[in-house]
């Protein structure tokens, strides 16, 4: 009997045509003798739709004309409720539209990578594809991923962080603590995006608050740390969970900028973006045996010290003065799913889809063994709760 995937991409991000490419680019590569797939597209609303339009990336260039061919849908925040359902039905219509197996996540960025979607799909118990909701969370924001690597041993280039609030009310003295700590050039980003948005760099005061300024219209807390001025990007995904997993060749995205930005990785020269497969790199990377061998050892550190479970790619700065390595941060669900990594590794996309899953099934049966309440109810005691003390923990 085939399993039935939900797929769920696009979502209220900024990183929202991305997701749709790499959902479209997962679904493509799905066994279809193993597997039935329900495409839940998630608009910038945040309204849930099915429908085999989702399927022709050409479709999305009009969204309304999209969504007219497809059905509004939503899932009941009830546990063991793995239905989908139509928003509205005739009087003679089934609302149900299908029993979901596994939910599949496809969303970069904030609401849907971040640990919002994942637990909703907790809460509902069913099995999913990917990190769980702390590590998803954690993984996002830079400024925590930071405090955990650095916790675990993991080399991370130092920052200082604020939030929006702080800068609005306080201005001088954050500009006066971040230049107390940090030299110029000095990179800030939001704390919780990637693909690049919203980061630039600052050579003097002026441009350091321009690009606070810039950081805090994505998210209300901001990082700034100092840039290596002389860099190799590297960057390694690693499949797995904290039980067992394996790091993927390494590869150097090539870049036009100081920065990579948001064209080098997702046009990468084409007018046509085929997202993170759009990069231009060198794959494998041309780095000396040894080099090759401690980034692909931090990757698989940096995924179990995150509790990570799923693909991930890790994204690593050398500075080539020092030979120093750090990372970066890291994708919990990178774009295009990291799979051109996984193919230059020897493992098809087709495969890479059938460990995720496998993957979603092993952590479902370990959460399953696990107590989650007790059968005892303290109110069959006889106990009098309402004087407060006795229901202190």
């Amino acid at each position: 009997m085939k399993a039935n995937i939900g797929v769920f991409f696009g979502g209220r991000s900024v990183e929202h045509e991305i997701s749709i490419i790499t959902a479209v680019q997962a679904i493509a590569s799905f066994d279809k003798e193993k597997y039935n797939i329900t495409p839940v597209y998630v608009t910038k609303k945040g309204k849930w739709y099915t429908g085999e339009a989702l399927l022709e990336l050409n479709n999305y260039k009009n969204i309304d004309s999209l969504l007219s061919k497809c059905t509004e849908v939503y899932m009941v925040p009830e546990y063991g409720n793995y239905g989908v359902y139509k928003t509205s039905a005739g009087i003679f219509d089934k609302k149900l539209i299908t029993n979901l197996d596994v939910v599949f996540p496809a969303f970069h960025g904030t609401n849907g990578e971040d640990g919002v979607f994942q637990g909703v799909v907790e809460s509902i118990g069913i099995p999913f594809v990917g990190c769980n909701t702390l590590a998803s969370s954690n993984g996002m924001d830079k400024i925590f991923m930071k405090m955990i690597l650095k916790d675990c041993e993991v080399p991370v280039i130092d920052c200082f962080w604020c939030t929006d609030f702080d800068l609005k009310n306080d201005l001088d003295n954050v500009i006066a603590k971040i230049e107390a700590k940090i030299p110029y050039p000095i990179i800030v980003k939001p704390a919780n995006l990637g693909s690049s948005i919203g980061i630039s760099k600052a050579a003097d005061r002026d441009a350091l608050i321009e690009a606070l300024d810039l950081a805090a219209q994505f998210s209300s807390r901001i990082i700034a740390e100092k840039m290596v001025t002389n860099l190799k990007e590297i960057n390694c995904s690693v499949l797995g969970d904290c039980d067992e997993c394996e790091p993927s060749v390494c590869e150097e995205p090539v870049k036009t900028e100081d920065i990579l930005s948001y064209k080098d990785k997702y046009l990468g020269g084409s007018k046509t973006s085929k997202g993170m497969q759009s990069t231009q790199r060198r794959l494998p990377a041309d780095l000396p045996d040894d080099v090759t061998a401690e980034i692909r050892s931090l990757a698989v550190k940096t995924f179990k010290s995150l509790s990570c479970n799923g693909v991930s790619r890790i994204d690593f700065i050398i500075d080539t003065d020092t030979n120093e390595i750090f990372v970066n941060e890291i994708n919990t669900i990178p774009g295009s799913l990291s799979f051109y990594l996984w193919e230059a590794t020897g493992v098809s996309f087709k495969d890479l889809i059938d460990r995720l899953i496998n993957l979603a099934y092993k952590r479902k049966r370990k959460t399953d063994n696990k107590v989650a309440s007790y059968d005892q109810n303290i109110f069959n005691f006889q106990k009098d709760f309402s004087g407060g003390k006795l229901g202190v923990k």
